[in-house]
């Protein structure tokens, strides 16, 4: 077993230090003749906090979803825990991602349970002639849903339809179904979106939590820049391409978000 193959069950082992768990080189990203993204460049140190920021249109979803593989990029390279993204083989359920909006048919029958539970299932080598035996009830799977709905506190929605959770509770459910499973890599886009600022807070402070514990480092997309200083180490500014990088206090400082967003913007702050 490598240091970078999963164990049955918990964190995994800390990642070097002097590999980037995530590398971004001269990334540009075209959708039809429109430039989203151009050159963009940046690494994610292991176990840090890193947040994207900048006006919508800015190339953030796009952003996230190159890195992921979930879009095709034009010109540049990513490597994920030291390999080419094209070349991370199982490596790839090390990877956790919540979306802004999880798409889904609202009437189709799958429970809390469920849904988690294939994210133990996703993260299983498929090459093992025992795989289909995974899909049955056995007490590893089980240990593993029910310890990650306990610690999302989402247990008692288990067997409860997904497409009857509000958007806070679906993202507890998301969160569980991405630690089913050991993970290096979280990518959250703009998970908050539809929760209100307590929900916010409280799942900041679970995110914060749950990070520690399992090693993990998080790469998300968010507007609000209180909570970003409060919980995250570094800032990527982004319109198009990176204006800037830093830690909090000096990416999100005023020259810098007025280069990134235009003299039209207007800081909101909540009331936490």
């Amino acid at each position: 077993m490598s240091n970078l193959d999963p164990p049955s069950g918990g964190p995994l082992p800390s990642p070097n230090p002097q590999i980037p768990i995530l590398k971004v080189q001269n990334l540009t990203v075209y959708q039809g003749n429109y430039t989203a993204i151009q050159d963009v460049s940046f690494e994610l140190q292991p176990g840090t906090d890193t947040a994207i920021v900048g006006p919508n249109g800015a190339g953030k979803s796009t952003l996230v979803q190159a890195v992921l593989g979930l879009i095709p990029h034009t010109a540049g390279q990513i490597q994920i825990l030291g390999r080419p993204m094209d070349r991370l083989g199982n490596l790839c359920h090390q990877l956790g991602y919540v979306p802004q909006n999880f798409l889904f048919d609202r009437s189709f029958p799958i429970t809390v349970w469920e849904l988690v539970g294939l994210g133990w299932v996703a993260g299983l080598n498929h090459q093992n002639p025992k795989f289909k035996w995974f899909w049955q009830t056995n007490p590893e799977k089980v240990a593993a849903v029910t310890a990650a709905l306990h610690r999302v506190d989402a247990y008692r929605l288990r067997h409860q339809a997904i497409g009857t959770l509000s958007g806070g509770q679906m993202k507890r459910v998301l969160l569980a179904y991405c630690l089913v499973m050991p993970r290096r890599l979280l990518v959250l886009d703009e998970a908050f979106a539809g929760v209100d600022a307590q929900g916010e807070a409280e799942f900041y402070a679970l995110l914060n939590q749950l990070k520690r514990e399992q090693n993990w480092t998080v790469l998300q997309i968010s507007h609000d820049l209180d909570m970003i200083c409060r919980h995250c180490d570094r800032v990527i500014c982004l319109n198009q391409r990176v204006v800037c990088t830093g830690q909090p206090d000096i990416a999100l400082a005023p020259q810098n978000l007025l280069a990134t967003y235009g003299p039209a913007f207007s800081r909101y702050h909540h009331n936490h």
